[in-house]
């Protein structure tokens, strides 16, 4: 960062510190990945400062031959990876692309079915918190408390009731497969759209490892930045018949100039994605996800739904006498980083919480394995119980420490 260094040293320092806190902490977020330096070059390339409203061959600003090539080989990748009929990677975010698929095919206050928030679900799923809910009329599904597994049938009896114009599946924090097949069904059988949001899972269907929503969904969205360990932004794949609408609630409905330089990182992402090392990595996250998910239940934990189908755990700690937003500080305070969360039918409030949510992905990316899944368990385990004893908590940052060390983020 010479150039940053001189011309704002505060911003370089902080910037500095950042890469330090990454490198020194283990990064069990489900909702992050460590990107490769070939993400960055792109993410800060020159691109970052030309205006291209507009789609290839249809711009809006001149001087974009670039801009054009750069988009078309982006949008070509993401048809080829998914297999899908249309892609477009303008979304600046998941949750705009999420509000162009709603618009693009709905009226303000037409009804939208989906998973609720404090089961799984997301946001802009229609949560009361979220823009989306003032937007349209939206209801929600939750999970079979005694499986904590989505109830298909409970789903079929809402739509069939609620007659939603769209229904949406998919969620933030769901550690089961969701039946593609069966929802489409559902959807067609009130004559709904299907939007299928696999904003978390993205890296794990482009590398087959996880069964693909596309061939059974109207719509998908996701982000490139978790599992597909790309840079920021959204993308939407859609059926033919809907490119048009996509495109034109997009730009000019929502949007002006796409942000080349984020274009840009979502193209090598998606390159970096067909590669068999790619491959590899995806499986091993599922390897360690179910590690992970192994190794609380040996240590007395209860994980919601028996398991994990993918990169993520749901811990309930109540067992141990803990809540989320303990455990998630504690656990801060000795380099591991993991984020307090709600589990279904959760007695406390979403900032205290009864549960923390574990990914795979950022140790995953570090080269680690089974093996060390089990020592950061025994961690997390030992600085939790013994959160009020300082001798312990000083043993488990060192360990820590060593771990990283051992796992560098970045190798060169």
């Amino acid at each position: 960062m010479q150039y940053l260094a001189n011309d704002d040293p505060e911003v370089a320092r902080i910037i500095q510190g950042e890469e330090a806190r990454m490198e020194n902490t283990l990064d069990l977020i489900a909702a992050e990945n460590h990107a490769p330096r070939s993400i960055f070059e792109a993410q800060g390339s020159i691109f970052s400062t030309k205006a291209a409203e507009g789609y290839p061959g249809r711009r809006f600003h001149a001087g974009c031959r670039y801009a054009d090539e750069l988009e078309r080989l982006a949008i070509h990748r993401a048809e080829k990876l998914f297999g899908a009929g249309h892609a477009n990677l303008q979304p600046h975010s998941g949750v705009s692309a999420n509000l162009a698929v709603y618009f693009s095919v709905l009226a303000a206050g037409d009804r939208i079915l989906a998973m609720k928030l404090s089961h799984g679900g997301h946001l802009s799923h229609g949560d009361p918190a979220s823009v989306t809910s003032q937007c349209f009329y939206f209801r929600h599904y939750g999970l079979d408390l005694q499986t904590e597994r989505i109830d298909y049938e409970a789903v079929r009896a809402m739509a069939e009731a609620f007659k939603p114009r769209m229904i949406i599946a998919g969620a933030s924090s769901y550690p089961r497969l969701i039946d593609y097949p069966l929802m489409a069904d559902i959807a067609q059988s009130v004559s709904a759209y299907l939007l299928v949001d696999m904003a978390h899972i993205a890296g794990l269907v482009a590398a087959g490892v996880v069964p693909s929503p596309v061939p059974h969904a109207d719509f998908v969205t996701f982000t490139t930045y978790k599992t597909l360990k790309g840079g920021r932004g959204g993308v939407i794949l859609c059926k033919r018949a809907h490119a048009a609408k996509i495109s034109k609630t997009i730009f000019p409905g929502a949007q002006g100039t796409p942000s080349l330089n984020l274009l840009a990182a979502k193209a090598v992402c998606l390159k970096l994605a067909m590669g068999s090392g790619f491959k590899q990595e995806q499986r091993k996250i599922l390897a360690n996800a179910a590690a992970f998910a192994a190794g609380f239940e040996n240590k007395g934990y209860r994980i919601v739904s028996g398991g994990t189908d993918n990169h993520l755990v749901l811990v309930d700690l109540r067992a141990k006498g803990l809540t989320g937003d303990v455990a998630e500080k504690t656990l801060e305070a000795v380099g591991i980083v993991v984020n307090r969360n709600v589990i279904p039918g959760d007695p406390e409030k979403p900032d205290v919480a009864s549960g923390i949510r574990i990914g795979s992905p950022g140790v995953t990316a570090r080269g680690m394995g089974e093996v060390e899944v089990a020592q950061i368990v025994a961690l997390m385990d030992s600085a939790m119980i013994n959160r009020g004893k300082g001798d312990v908590l000083d043993s488990v940052s060192r360990e820590v420490a060593d771990l990283c060390r051992r796992f560098p983020i970045y190798r060169d």
